[in-house]
């Protein structure tokens, strides 16, 4: 059985399972490497090292604001 739509042209429950679990892993996996100070020091060296900290005073106030 292949994904995509069945006889009843719905998706299984299985197949979304299936799709929300890569996509944990995919997210999983992007913290792990971006965890490590080596992989941050190549991201810096391309222009990439401040991302985290200017995306978080967004998140944080992203956060507050939904909090309310």
């Amino acid at each position: 059985m292949a994904f995509g739509k069945h006889e009843n042209g719905d998706l299984s429950d299985k197949d979304t399972l299936y799709m929300l679990s890569g996509v944990a892993l995919v997210v999983f996996g992007a913290g792990l490497i971006l965890s490590s100070p080596i992989a941050r020091r190549y991201l810096s060296q391309i222009g990439w090292g401040g991302l985290a900290q200017a995306a978080l005073p967004d998140l944080d106030r992203y956060l507050k604001l939904r909090s309310m």
